[in-house]
């Protein structure tokens, strides 16, 4: 397994991370044990990188990691948590909260669930326009003195945001959506971390499975998976975006590949700065996944490829307008 280092200071990371989100929450029902033994296939693959969010399953994807870790030494993996997204019994987002008191509360909790003394990555979820980023990054730099926290993350914010935070603590990554079709971040967010020496690490590399050539038109989804709501998987627009599937896929045959190895290839050929976190909740999809790490495209294959399915082609927003609304990153 390649690896990549992610900001200065000194977070190395195998070349693919595995995000966890799917295995608990957002789409639709998973199965435990299969999961925690995809971690355990991703651990014994060479992944190193596991993300997760205290928000997700309501705390129960860091019991799952937790579960899995068991098995596995705690110091073969970092870890990367998400904070900050509250909400209700029914599941329902409430906004954000990273209020420095709130940020040192969640913590305590999430290091309890995962059953471990430190996180390697800490990083809110979004920005609380409420807190400035100074205050929200300043308590997780108080973490990082104390022990708690090894590195400090942002997520989904925007250039400005990024140079302020950086100005407070050094910052290792951004997480933020990348793939073949969202790119908004290549115009100044990419950037901005690029001359602020910031790593990159890209959720949504087959956009939601938009990408993979594994979704039919007709999959029906439950009310609690996210795609049910996302304006993506939406009438036209899904038509629209699986003909941009469908191209991807003869792309793939070309190089001996499926249509997800061909999308997760492209995220890797961004930079050695750039780190996929792919979402397989399978043991199958993740082997899948890490067949793209022998996929090797050359300048004029990579041009052709963004030629068929340019930085523009999708049809509809990354989330629905009211979530879209609060991505820093989007402003």
């Amino acid at each position: 397994m390649a690896h990549r280092t992610l900001g200065t200071d000194g977070l190395e990371t195998a070349a693919l991370g595995l995000g966890c989100m799917g295995m608990s929450d957002l789409y639709g029902p998973a199965d435990e044990g299969e999961a925690v033994a995809t971690i355990h296939a991703a651990i014994d693959a060479g992944i190193t990188l596991l993300d997760t969010g205290d928000f997700y399953g309501m705390g129960r994807n860091e019991l799952l990691i937790a579960r899995a870790l068991r098995e596995r030494s705690r110091d073969d993996v970092a870890i990367s948590v998400k904070f900050g997204a509250q909400r209700d019994p029914a599941g329902q987002w409430l906004g954000y909260d990273a209020r420095p008191q709130a940020v040192k509360t969640a913590l305590a909790y999430t290091l309890n669930r995962l059953g471990t003394d430190h996180i390697d990555v800490y990083r809110p979820a979004r920005l609380d326009p409420n807190v400035p980023i100074e205050e929200t990054v300043g308590a997780i730099a108080e973490l990082v003195e104390a022990g708690y926290v090894r590195h400090i993350g942002l997520s989904e914010v925007g250039a400005d945001t990024i140079r302020r935070a950086a100005a407070v603590h050094p910052i290792t990554d951004l997480q933020i959506e990348y793939s073949l079709i969202s790119r908004g971040l290549e115009a100044e967010v990419l950037p901005t971390c690029r001359e602020l020496g910031i790593g990159v690490t890209a959720y949504g590399v087959l956009s939601r499975g938009l990408l993979s050539g594994h979704w039919d038109a007709g999959r029906e989804l439950g009310a609690t998976d996210f795609r049910a709501h996302s304006p993506r998987f939406q009438g036209e627009n899904l038509d629209r975006n699986l003909q941009l599937a469908a191209t991807l896929r003869e792309l793939a045959d070309e190089h001996d590949a499926t249509a997800a190895q061909l999308a997760i290839a492209w995220v890797l050929s961004r930079g050695e700065d750039v780190v996929p976190l792919v979402g397989a909740r399978r043991r199958d999809r993740l082997h899948e996944a890490l067949g793209a790490l022998q996929v090797q495209l050359s300048d004029d294959e990579l041009a052709r490829i963004e030629q068929a399915i340019p930085a523009d082609a999708a049809a509809g927003s990354r989330y629905p307008e009211p979530q879209m609304g609060s991505l820093d990153s989007e402003r």
